[in-house]
């Protein structure tokens, strides 16, 4: 009788084994999880990103917002493209064309400002990751928005201040 309850646990420990290594192990799929479930409203709408269209008119309008100066002549990068359709920090999807950025400390949804300091230039971006990771770089942007305000041909890192929006 204990025989057969050590072989039946056996032949269930050799299963479950098996049945973890025949899963797909690329690192550019993920299985889904029961936190990824899309509500319909979210999905009408883009959740803390500013469109191109938007940021015209706020570009109009950056002289008049309400800014306080959170760190000067500090180090910017963008995302790789190979992040697009990952998931970020905050849970949202990432795209490289979305005004998004990520920082070590700030809230997700925090709206910054970020201004080259070469050529004055600066667009708004929403805080929606965690990092960067590379030592000395403040802010790591979406490719779009990074080259808005570069002016070396979109190669990282620039050279920026950052102010929040309030």
């Amino acid at each position: 009788m204990n025989k057969n309850i050590i072989i039946v646990s056996f032949v269930l420990l050799i299963t479950i084994l098996l049945s973890f290594s025949n899963k797909t192990k690329t690192s550019f799929i993920r299985e889904a999880s029961l936190f990824d479930t899309v509500k319909k409203k979210d999905s009408l709408r883009i959740l803390d990103s500013v469109k191109a269209v938007d940021s015209i008119k706020i570009a109009d309008s950056i002289a008049n917002l309400n800014t306080r100066l959170f760190k000067k002549n500090v180090e910017a990068s963008h995302y790789s493209d190979k992040l697009n359709g990952r998931r970020t920090a905050s849970g949202k999807v990432f795209h490289n064309n979305n005004y998004t950025a990520a920082h070590k400390t700030l809230k997700f949804g925090t709206k910054v400002k970020v201004t080259n300091i070469a050529n004055n230039k600066s667009v708004i971006v929403t805080i929606t990751d965690r990092g960067p990771f590379t030592k000395h770089r403040e802010i790591d942007m979406a490719k779009k928005p990074f080259l808005e305000i570069s002016h070396n041909k979109g190669r990282a890192p620039l050279r920026v201040n950052i102010e929040i929006v309030e």
